[in-house]
């Protein structure tokens, strides 16, 4: 007979889970009730921190395949040839509300994916979108809090958000995405996913190129309008991630085409856009998408808590082969992500099953909170040493490049905002811009100020004059003469 015994967490069996221990029938609880103890206080400690941003999402697990052998251009080795197949794991998630928002609101959605790969983790920390707000990671607390709810009123703040839209004008770009029908997704498996910063290649030649990734879903794109998604958002807030988890529960595999533009070091310094600014995208006449391989989710989580809500992931995690950019926002992330998760989860917390990397960890890392392996037995702890402990390779150092200037606060040297924003405008259809018209203004009404609103009209107008016009026009306001 299988021992099914109910037990403490350090194992001993339980006598009774129905009824705590009291002195008589109604007398009080005593404290020697350990089990009773045990449970209340783990209880109270079953919530880790909510995600500051990402707090609502879901995952699956799957594998990546190789379609396409690219490795001139990288040494990565889950990447080395045609049909290699790697196992990963996804999170989908909506950025700005709370972990019980509904999943049909109108913002960007996390698409991170951990690629287990012989030469340790790889996190690719994208979007849905292949533009983000801003460009420097010193505004990401701000613009974060504007997503947010109000100090006071504890109320989502469409004068903040527009207030600080439109005294930032790179945001426009995303702004006009986000606003447009793409901005609510029908299903996590209708919509695309983007690495959206800039990248670096570098194969086993030391040649480096930069990279962009693009995943092209196969179940093709399909939205939702803004009534539908308020329908659904009543009906069912958890509609996202019960279509993702009931349809591969059915065998009904999503998967993904990830494409790529690769683009020599060299044009970086006179392609028309900054390459590392990611609120700008990379023309695909310029730079075409190159397949490289296929994502295919097939099986679902066994534990939400342990596998989604504990999943860390960073775009500081890298293998050979695969190396950051300049981008100013990429650069913060790389920090900020593993240092929430340290917060979050904890210093360990990419020893946890879902975060562990498939080949073994050798380091020298020691200690802290919630170690639950051997904590690296009685192997030497420190380094350089001389009893035979794990080395450095040299030949996996990150490539070298050449840095130059003075070390102060700088801005982009580019300031274009407009012309990729008027020109998603104009590749819209009639219909399309009727919808994101009526989204934009419906958006802008409730905010305070006529002259946060007259602010940004200036900025629609800029990228298309007919694009401003309708928006004033929408909110009963004039273009400022001066933007004519």
């Amino acid at each position: 007979m299988t021992n099914n015994k109910l037990t403490t967490s350090w194992g001993a069996p339980v006598g009774d889970n129905q009824n705590s221990m009291t002195a008589g029938s109604r007398g009080p609880t005593l404290i020697q009730d350990v089990h009773l103890l045990e449970k209340l206080a783990h209880f109270n400690r079953e919530r880790v921190p909510e995600r500051v941003v990402h707090a609502k999402g879901t995952g699956a697990h799957g594998y990546f395949e190789v379609t396409n052998d690219l490795s001139k251009y990288t040494k990565a080795a889950f990447l080395s040839e045609k049909g290699k197949r790697t196992p990963m794991f996804i999170r989908f998630s909506t950025v700005a509300g709370e972990n019980g928002s509904a999943d049909t609101v109108r913002d960007p959605r996390g698409f991170a994916i951990k690629f287990y790969t012989e030469d340790g983790n790889y996190d690719l920390v994208g979007n849905n979108t292949p533009i983000f707000f801003i460009r420097d990671a010193i505004k990401f607390p701000d613009f974060i809090h504007t997503q947010k709810r109000h100090p006071q009123t504890h109320l989502k703040n469409p004068t903040a958000v527009w207030d600080f839209w439109s005294l930032s004008p790179e945001s426009l770009h995303q702004v006009t995405y986000l606003m447009g029908d793409r901005g609510i997704p029908a299903t996590l498996r209708h919509m695309n996913g983007y690495g959206s910063h800039t990248f670096k290649w570098v194969n086993k030649e030391g040649e480096a190129v930069w990279v962009k990734y693009h995943f092209k879903s196969e179940q093709g794109v399909k939205n939702i309008t803004n009534e539908v998604a308020a329908k659904i958002a009543g009906a069912n807030p958890d509609y996202h991630t019960e279509d993702l988890f009931n349809s591969i529960e059915q065998g009904d595999f999503p998967a993904w085409k990830l494409y790529v533009q690769i683009m020599p070091l060299e044009d970086a310094d006179t392609y028309r856009f900054d390459p590392f600014d990611v609120t700008k995208v990379w023309s695909h006449k310029d730079y075409p998408l190159i397949e490289l391989g296929r994502m295919v989710l097939n099986r679902n989580p066994e534990n939400y808590f342990a596998e989604v809500e504990q999943a860390t992931f960073s775009p500081g995690t890298l293998v050979p082969g695969i190396e950051v950019s300049p981008d100013k926002m990429l650069q913060g992330r790389i920090f900020a992500y593993s240092d929430a998760h340290r917060y979050r989860v904890g210093a360990n917390h990419n020893a946890l099953p879902i975060n562990r990397p498939k080949n073994e960890v050798r380091n020298y890392q020691r200690d802290g909170q919630m170690r639950f392996d051997s904590n690296g037995g009685s192997s030497v702890y420190y380094e350089p040493n001389s009893a035979g402990g794990p080395q450095e390779s040299p030949q996996d150092n990150q490539s070298a490049f050449t840095v130059s200037g003075l070390a102060e606060s700088t801005a982009y040297d580019h300031n274009d905002h407009y012309t990729q924003a008027g020109d998603l405008f104009r590749l819209m259809s009639s219909e399309e811009q009727d919808r994101l018209i009526e989204t934009v203004v419906g958006a802008m009404s409730p905010v305070e100020s006529d002259e946060i609103k007259i602010r940004q009209i200036s900025h629609f107008y800029k990228a298309d004059s007919e694009y401003g016009r309708r928006v004033a026009d929408g909110l009963g306001l004039q273009v400022p003469q001066e933007v004519k």
